[in-house]
């Protein structure tokens, strides 16, 4: 396993394996179309509610045939308590309908095909590609873009330019496990607000605490 371009990123990956060994994605799905869906509710909004609106959802339209069955309201009505509803709602109904008529009902397992779905970018493609289809990427959302500038494993000011900083410096293999034990650090321990450096087993390699603490 070789390791590039930053002489702390093997301790550091090693130290977040010991510390979240169960680092799993927290939104629950039985299918790629589950997650996709899941994942594009989960913009702005938590896990857990994602995860509490899904239950209610998926019982009945969990297919995208089923789904586009919904008007925009009626799907509107179930995923109200995820924010952004009516976005999301767009997003969702659009996309269903470009994988049954361009991808025959079953979702695309490409990072370039997921990505000309309607509605998904590439954050999320990145995550059904890699969480449902066993694809090596990196999903930067806002935890893994916050801990992954505060630890010096990137350098970048959009999401972007983090995942490419990122896949330079860690080993394709692990791109996809670094996403989920970067997230586990960033809720557990390395708080937007207020991190939690006092108690942080990573401050002696981490770039934020040398200079805002510790320089």
């Amino acid at each position: 396993m070789r390791y590039n371009g930053h002489m702390d990123t093997r301790a550091i990956l090693e130290e977040l394996k010991a510390l979240y060994p169960d680092a799993k994605p927290a939104l629950k799905f039985k299918s790629p179309y589950e997650l996709l869906v899941a994942v594009i509710l989960s913009a702005q909004c938590t896990d857990e509610r994602v995860n509490k609106v899904t239950e209610k959802l998926f019982a009945k339209y969990n297919t995208p045939e089923a789904m586009i069955a919904l008007s925009q309201e009626e799907l509107e009505g179930y995923i109200y308590s995820c924010g952004f509803y009516r976005s999301k709602a767009a997003h969702i109904l659009s996309c269903s309908r470009d994988i049954v008529e361009k991808f025959g009902v079953q979702v695309p397992s490409s990072l370039d095909e997921l990505q000309t779905l309607a509605g998904v970018g590439r954050k999320t493609a990145n995550v059904v590609y890699s969480v449902a289809f066993g694809g090596d990427a990196i999903a930067v959302d806002t935890h893994v873009f916050r801990v992954a500038n505060r630890l010096g494993l990137a350098d970048g000011n959009t999401p972007a330019k983090v995942e490419q900083d990122l896949m330079r410096v860690i080993p394709k293999e692990e791109w996809s496990r670094a996403h989920h034990l970067l997230i586990y650090h960033g809720r557990r321990v390395c708080h937007s607000q207020k991190p939690a450096c006092d108690r942080c087993t990573l401050a002696n390699l981490c770039k934020y605490r040398r200079e805002h603490i510790d320089g």
